[in-house]
């Protein structure tokens, strides 16, 4: 096994370098909230337009001609057909509507710096490191929050003084994908509910047949380590507040036992993924990962487990004869008794403001479509986004398991979380190097978790007295 140098690795991109175009410590709250709260209530609906709550797709505005330009981090909805199918559902109802899509691998550095232009397209999936207070320096505002929040899960996502910037696409509940012959041809009858339940399975798994990966990292895309994030908000804390409002203004939030015992906080999510690293746990070399590849293995039996969102269990089912074989399950960590896990809004739809009305009008039909009409956050494998709507089978494991969606801060705070990631240099769910820095930590032998943490920690606390109100 080789030791990772990220300086010949990993080229750093984008998130620090797109932060230019957006704000720092402080930067835009008083300058950028005035414009947004101002004009948002009321754009939506101005001159006559309805608002996307008002919108009947199918009624309104048939006629309706325009060309859109989509661009989305979906690449291989894009690749294999799926976004064509849905273009041409709509288009039965809109035959004068074309929809071009684009896709974008690296999607959270590329798409935040290509928002500084005027002429990125007409819609598109909101970076998620843009700042709420920032959202309508790029955005058309589609609705009130209030007209929605009652028949739309994570309606509050991207909205901002009210006023919704963002519809989502699907939710994610965060879990842990895994092949459940393989679990079950190891011994593992339950599914683990600690992350050293997790750990102790995964040994199992080593021991019952060496030659599969019992967890695969997927290290080398770079973007997928940033999912274990994700699950250092709700599920680890069982704290809804946690992640915008209470962990911005905490210091040394990565400690051990910040929350009184040492297997629940975000401390024991990176603890999980750097003890596997170390025990051997994971594939033999991380640099040579193969995302795309990585699906039909863990479809066929050749890897145990992944720490992926729900939204990549349709990718694993699909990607081989096996679809059954793939479960999905609640992160290990049990907080004071109680499991939780996190759910949220995945990527949410966002109008270009720069764009003519017509597009505007256009898009926001598209968008309601895809969201009320298209079936696509089922067929994802996501949770709903209309609150009326059915679970799909993959999260039948998550029956009983208290869903913990992020809250919004208040309008005071509204963009405190993110000032403070970029202070600390810590974008938690959007830069990968942080994460990666863990799996290297544990093949190199050359820093201990606790090392990591505390520079972690060490950061965050500056930012926290530069950004929070004292």
């Amino acid at each position: 096994m080789r030791k990772i140098n990220r300086r010949n690795f990993l080229k750093v991109t984008g998130v620090l370098a797109a932060a230019s175009a957006l704000a720092a410590c402080g930067g835009s709250s008083t300058s950028t909230a005035g414009s947004t709260g101002s004009t948002a209530g009321s754009a939506a609906g101005a001159d006559g337009a309805k608002a996307y709550n008002e919108l009947t797709v199918g009624t309104d505005n048939t006629d309706l001609k325009a060309d859109l330009k989509f661009v989305s981090h979906r690449t291989d909805l894009i690749e294999d057909g799926t976004f064509d199918g849905y273009v041409a559902a709509f288009q039965k109802l809109y035959p004068n509507i074309t929809i071009k899509y684009e896709g974008i691998t690296d999607y959270a550095n590329d798409m935040t710096t290509r928002l500084t232009s005027n002429d990125w397209g007409d819609l598109c999936m909101i970076p998620t490191n843009i700042p709420l207070t920032e959202l309508g320096d790029y955005f058309e505002p589609l609705c009130a929050l209030s007209d929605i929040e009652n028949d739309y899960n994570f309606a509050s996502n991207r909205a901002y003084n009210g006023s919704v910037y963002g519809i989502p696409s699907t939710g994610n509940a965060q879990g842990i994908i895994y092949n459940k012959k393989v679990f079950e041809a190891a011994g593992i009858t339950t599914l683990p509910k600690t992350p050293d339940e997790f750990l102790d399975d995964l040994q199992k798994i080593k021991d019952y047949d060496p030659s599969i990966d019992p967890l695969y990292t997927n290290y080398a895309a770079g973007w997928t380590m940033t999912a274990w994030d994700a699950y250092t908000s709700g599920g680890a804390t069982g704290d809804p507040d946690w992640m915008n409002i209470t962990m911005p203004q905490t210091k040394d939030p990565f400690q051990k036992g910040i929350l009184g015992a040492d297997d629940m906080g975000p401390y024991a999510v990176y603890y999980i993924l750097y003890e596997a690293v170390k025990r051997g746990l994971t594939e033999a070399d991380p640099t040579t990962t193969d995302w795309e590849g990585s699906k039909p293995r863990i479809n066929n039996g050749q890897i145990g487990a992944m720490v992926l969102g729900s939204w990549a269990i349709v990718q694993m089912q699909a990607a081989g004869d096996h679809a059954d074989d793939i479960g999905y399950m609640p992160f290990p960590i049990t907080v004071k008794g109680t499991q939780y896990a996190s759910a949220g809004a995945d990527y949410c739809y966002g109008v270009n403001k720069n764009t003519t009305d017509d597009k505007k009008l256009a898009a926001m039909l598209y968008i309601k479509w895809l969201t009320e009409s298209s079936n696509f956050a089922y067929d994802q494998g996501g949770v709903p986004v209309l609150k009326s709507q059915e679970y799909p089978d993959t999260l039948k494991a998550f029956d009983g398991i208290d869903l913990v969606e992020d809250a919004p801060a208040p309008a005071e705070l509204a963009d405190l979380a993110t000032e403070v990631q970029q202070e600390a240099e810590l974008m938690l769910n959007a830069d990968q190097t942080h994460v990666m820095r863990v799996v290297e930590a544990g093949i190199n032998g050359d820093e201990t978790l606790d090392d990591i943490v505390a520079d972690w920690n060490a950061a965050w606390n500056k930012a926290v007295d530069d950004c929070a109100p004292q």
